[in-house]
Formats: structure tokens, C-alpha cells, sequence
């Protein structure tokens, strides 16, 4: 394996790299390509992170758990992932980034034409957790390998790469659907979704991967890549993706827990949820050319805050419900890529940054939502707003703190 990774290396100078001095000489159709490349990966990416939640009543009935064990998959999906991109990430500063990225794409098909195979728990278990750590490799190379090859002009691409994920998500319980229609059986659902990494892993082989920063770079970097920068933004998207992943997670249960809607309409706020997140990932590609990362992650943070505050006000109101349901997947839209965008501009984004961001992302996806379940009952269905609105006031607090230190460093360290 390490030499099919290394092989890059072997090779003369910018024979599987794109050198950052080449990349004006190649045509944008080059470019674009990999670009192109990268989406479909995030849109498969989407689909096999939530392909589970539609077939975990399957699942469980596959396993002869009941849906309290099952829901243990989760735990073991973030595990996977967090621990793949904390290890993981580090590969893309040393090896061709395609070739990870096409390992990465194998893997995944891999564990999905498993996953309606195995009729234990604890061996779905670990192939969810190789699924995990393989979706990890395909997050954290698509932002890392886009921020490589567009540089200061990532914004837009970012934005558009997060919206393939969400599109990919959306489409999952309508692949589900479709499978179990047709065939009476959810296993197709998986073994039709593990055929459509295989072209995309075979492009990526013959395209030339971007070229990682080297320490040179990192001192030319606009912006210096320090210790403290890094941290808070570990801890910006530890916050942010809790806050996102526990509001999706568990606002069908504060609907029904307030008897507010029943199991029909829960579900489709939901999905309005995660329809207006994906509409503002579509809405925020022009956004970004025009305005600055720092003005759209300060509109989008106090738009959020409202948003929580109206359901904050008013707990059990239908209407609030829904306001705070749209207006939180709208604004939380651009977040996530938009700080990679802006991370990219103040700081050098390497594949061993990456990973601790995207590990810390992980760990937030696990650890807040679980919090979020251990209190639901014990106080309230309200905990939920209170935890999100926290670890989004915590975050504008730290978006504050980052851009001052920024230009601190700056000031500090001319170029």
C-alpha cells in the first residue's frame, strides 16, 4: 500500500502533483476536473453517512438487536471517523493525495456491500467504523486538496463541495426508498450505493493531484499557521458541528416529546432542516464571491442566535418550531466551509492541520449530541436549544478572538 501511495514521489516533478508554479499553465478543464471529481466523492460521502439512519430499523432486525443497540453504530461511525481523520489526514502531506482519496473511495465501497452481510452487532459495528475512518479520508482530502489547488479563490469551490455532501445526503432516503419499492429488500439500497465509488476511484488514479504546502510555503502563507490559530479553530468546528449534528439529531424528538407534531410531520421538519441547510450551501456559492469569509461567518452565527432565541422565547409554539427549524439550517449552511475558507487565508492548511480540525469536528459530532441525550430526559426536551444556542454563542465568541489574534500575528510576523 505505501507503494502505491509513494509512487507519486517516485516520479519526476509534476507527473502525478500539480505544482502550485503549474497551475496557471494547466487548462482550467484540468483544474475544474478534479473539482468535479472531488464534489461526486462528497456527494457519495453524504449518501453513506446517511444511508444508516433510514435502514436502522433493518438493521437492527438484521442483527436481532433492539433500535437502543443498534443506535450504538453512531458512536462507532464518529469513533471511525474522528480517530481517521486525527491519523489519517497526516497522509496528504507526504503521499499523492489522489491515490488516499481513491484508497479511501475503495474502502467505502467495500463496507457498504458489507454492511447488509454481517448479521452481528459487533461486526457491523467495526465495518461502520472502517466506513467511518474512510469517510474521514474523503472529508478531510476534499477540503484539504480543493484548498491546494484554488488558494486564495476557494471560497466559491468550498461552499459548492459542502453542498454536494448535503445533496448526497438528501438523496439517501429516497435511494433507500426507491431499493425497497423495487426489490423488497434495503440490502440493494447499500449494494447499488458501493458500485458508484469504483468510476469515480478510477478517474481520480489518472488525475494529477494538487501539490501540498511545503514548510516554504507555510512562511509565505498569508497569514501565519500558529499554534493558537489552530486551536481555535479546532474548537470553533468542535462547537459548531455539535451544535449542527444535535439539532438535526434530536429536534424530531423535542416535536413529538411536546406533542407539538406527530411521527408524520416531525419527520418532515426534519427534513426541513436539512433541505434549507443544503438550499443555503446552493445559496452561498455566489455569496462567497462577492463578500468577505469574515462578514458571512458573522451574519451567519447571529443569524443562528436569533433563530435559537425564537425558539428559545417561545418553547412550545408550533410556528417558532418551524422558524427556528429553517432558519438555523439556512444560516448554518455556509459555516462549515466557510471557516475552511477563512482558516486558509489567516493559516497554511496542511493535511496534519486538517486533521486535527477535522478530528475535533468529529469529536463534537459525539460528544455533544450524547450530552444532548443525557440530559433530555433528566431536565427537559428544551436542553436541546439551550446546549445548541451555547455552543453557538461560543463560537461567535471565538470567531471574535480568532480574527483579533490573526492580525495580531500578523502585525507581528510582516511579510
Amino acid at each position: 500500500m505505501l507503494a502505491i501511495l509513494n509512487e507519486g514521489r517516485l516520479l519526476k516533478p509534476g507527473c502525478l502533483f500539480i505544482q502550485s508554479h503549474d497551475m496557471e499553465k494547466l487548462s482550467g478543464n484540468r483544474v475544474h476536473l478534479s473539482a468535479f471529481l472531488y464534489f461526486l466523492a462528497f456527494i457519495l460521502f453524504g449518501l453513506s453517512g446517511a444511508i444508516i439512519g433510514p435502514t436502522l430499523p433493518s438493521l437492527a432486525k438484521q442483527t436481532g438487536t433492539q433500535l437502543d443497540g443498534i443506535s450504538f453504530l453512531f458512536v462507532a461511525a464518529s469513533l471511525g471517523f474522528t480517530l481517521g481523520a486525527l491519523i489519517g489526514g497526516r497522509l496528504f502531506d507526504r503521499f499523492a493525495g489522489h491515490r488516499i482519496l481513491m484508497l479511501s473511495l475503495l474502502v467505502m465501497s467495500l463496507m457498504l456491500a458489507l454492511i447488509p452481510l454481517t448479521p452481528w452487532l459487533w461486526g457491523l459495528s467495526l465495518v461502520v467504523f472502517a466506513l467511518g475512518w474512510a469517510s474521514a479520508g474523503i472529508d478531510v482530502g476534499g477540503n484539504t486538496l480543493l484548498v491546494w489547488m484554488y488558494r486564495q479563490h476557494v471560497g466559491p469551490f468550498m461552499n459548492g463541495l459542502h453542498f454536494a455532501f448535503g445533496f448526497g445526503a438528501f438523496l439517501a432516503p429516497l435511494l433507500v426508498a426507491q431499493a425497497v419499492a423495487l426489490t423488497g429488500n434495503f440490502s440493494w439500497a447499500y449494494w447499488s450505493l458501493a458500485l458508484l465509488p469504483l468510476p469515480v476511484a478510477a478517474l481520480l488514479i489518472r488525475t494529477p493531484s494538487p501539490q501540498p504546502f511545503h514548510d516554504q510555503d507555510i512562511t509565505k502563507a498569508t497569514g501565519n499557521a500558529s499554534n493558537i490559530l489552530v486551536g481555535m479553530i479546532i474548537v470553533f468546528f468542535f462547537l459548531y458541528t455539535g451544535a449542527e449534528v444535535s439539532f438535526g439529531n434530536w429536534i424530531f424528538t423535542y416535536a413529538t416529546e411536546f406533542e407539538l407534531l406527530d411521527d408524520e410531520w416531525a419527520a418532515y421538519l426534519n427534513s426541513a432542516f436539512w433541505g434549507a441547510l443544503t438550499l443555503g450551501r446552493l445559496l452561498a456559492i455566489p455569496i462567497a464571491v462577492r463578500f468577505r469569509p469574515s462578514h458571512i461567518l458573522w451574519f451567519d452565527l447571529l443569524g443562528c442566535l436569533a433563530s435559537v432565541g425564537v425558539l428559545l422565547l417561545w418553547p412550545q409554539h408550533q410556528v417558532a418550531l418551524w422558524i427556528s427549524a429553517l432558519g438555523l439550517g439556512l444560516f448554518m449552511a455556509s459555516i462549515f466551509p466557510t471557516t475552511m475558507t477563512l482558516a486558509s487565508r489567516r493559516m497554511a492548511i496542511t493535511g496534519k492541520i486538517n486533521s486535527f480540525i477535522f478530528a475535533g469536528a468529529g469529536a463534537g459530532t459525539m460528544i455533544l449530541p450524547w450530552l444532548v441525550g443525557q440530559w433530555f430526559e433528566r431536565f427537559s426536551p428544551e436542553i436541546m436549544i439551550h446546549v445548541v444556542g451555547v455552543a453557538l454563542l461560543l463560537s461567535l465568541g471565538i470567531l471574535i478572538v480568532f480574527l483579533k489574534q490573526s492580525v495580531r500575528i500578523d502585525q507581528e510576523n510582516p511579510k
